[in-house]
């Protein structure tokens, strides 16, 4: 039954129904609305809707369905509720009778989804972080046991300057580590509670909603109900963060691809990350990687849909707003799994440090080292660069690495 029937003299249309439901992709807020529940119940008892044993007795029943929820998921999908909320209750109601009908005393599904999807993020955070965290292990550990792979450098793809496979292992360590930072700051704006806050302007029970938001492990309650249940700049936030994480994982990507061409030859990637074609036999193809660099587009346009979803909302919550979910999932659990291929990318990654000391010598890589020779022998640095870049013409035209050209040949470029 619709927990909004009496206000209807006919039934939904069934059409309308599949266009409306989300219990297909909203499931996932399962436990946290659970949780959130028990929380709400020990409320109700502080104001007198409820007594100590009433509320034990819905404790107990929400714990026994969130053991059920948690064996059985997809259980859920099962059902024709029109939302977890809905499914939530009319389980409670199947265990507990008429006594189940008194849980939802002053709450709304506005603030009641705005603080399951707050839960569901805090969550997802944690998990990002500790994924995060085992990647960039990951590139220190790589580039522990590659500190003396020299390899080129690139600026334009082409190559510029030696650098070794560690620097450029350790430069993604970096990116990451601002992505952790992004992340932890967002959890600061995450970690505040709409329960409370009813549909749009609060409820009419005196409930310390200090006290109900400790309960629920947040760090504080929100301040003003119109904004609370219309607020998800912390989708935006998430969204943003992973589109930027996104972004570096398929530079990443992106980067490998190449140093694996047959061209480049710098690294082998384990067979556990690769695949082969149905047609040439002797193909060994990077998917893993190219897969995370396709997917990338996909957490970008989840990003921009959320925002054309929210840019000319009114206050306060519009249906618009159960389109952040979907685009908010798939995002995040991406990023997620992006990260773990990653890693697992980096275990069994075979650096070729006979190649990639070979190409580091040719391109003139080392120009810009001659150049800094001349300044230390107090040539003026403009000068040094004209200087080295006519040396490098006439080792190209001999067909010489510049370090072959001979003394008296290299200093008759300085007179």
């Amino acid at each position: 039954m619709a927990l909004w029937g009496g206000r209807f003299t006919q039934a939904a249309d069934q059409r309308f129904k599949q266009f409306n439901d989300s219990l297909r992709f909203d499931y996932r807020l399962a436990e946290q609305d659970i949780v959130g529940s028990v929380a709400w119940s020990k409320a109700l008892v502080t104001v007198g809707v409820l007594t100590a044993e009433e509320q034990a007795q819905l404790e107990e029943a929400l714990n026994v369905l969130l053991e059920d929820v948690r064996a059985r998921p997809q259980q859920i999908l099962e059902s024709d509720a029109e939302d977890i909320h809905s499914w939530v209750e009319g389980k409670l109601i199947d265990k507990v009778g008429q006594l189940g009908k008194k849980l939802h005393t002053g709450r709304s599904r506005n603030d009641q989804v705005a603080t399951d999807l707050k839960l569901w993020c805090k969550d997802t955070v944690s998990e990002l972080l500790t994924a995060n965290r085992q990647l960039q292990s990951a590139l220190v550990e790589t580039a522990q046991n590659n500190q003396d792979a020299v390899m080129p450098g690139y600026t334009h793809l082409q190559r510029a300057q030696p650098v070794t496979f560690a620097h450029w292992c350790l430069a993604y360590v970096e990116m990451l580590a601002r992505d952790e930072s992004r992340l932890q700051d967002a959890l600061k704006r995450l970690d505040v509670s709409p329960l409370g806050c009813g549909a749009l302007a609060g409820t009419a029970y005196e409930i310390d909603r200090e006290q109900l938001a400790g309960w629920l492990g947040f760090a504080s309650a929100t301040r003003n109900s119109l904004d609370s249940v219309s607020d998800r700049d912390h989708v935006l936030e998430l969204l943003s963060a992973a589109a930027i994480g996104m972004v570096h994982l398929s530079r990443f990507a992106e980067d490998l691809i190449f140093f694996n061409t047959g061209e480049a030859g710098f690294v082998e990637l384990s067979d556990r990350v690769t695949s082969g074609s149905s047609l040439m036999p002797q193909k060994k193809n990077p998917d893993a990687l190219e897969l995370i660099r396709g997917k990338c587009g996909r957490v970008q346009g989840a990003l921009t849909g959320m925002m054309m979803t929210l840019k000319g909302l009114p206050l306060a919550y519009n249906k618009d707003m159960q389109e952040d979910k979907e685009g908010l999932f798939d995002a995040l659990d991406t990023w997620l799994d992006c990260l773990h291929m990653a890693a697992l990318v980096l275990d069994g990654i075979q650096v070729k440090r006979p190649r990639c000391q070979e190409a580091a010598q040719q391109g003139y890589a080392n120009a810009t080292e001659l150049a800094d020779y001349l300044v230390a022998k107090g040539v003026p640095f403009r000068e040094a660069h004209h200087i080295v870049g006519e040396a490098v013409v006439e080792a190209i035209r001999q067909g010489k690495p510049l370090e072959d050209l001979p003394l008296d040949e290299l200093q008759k470029f300085s007179r």
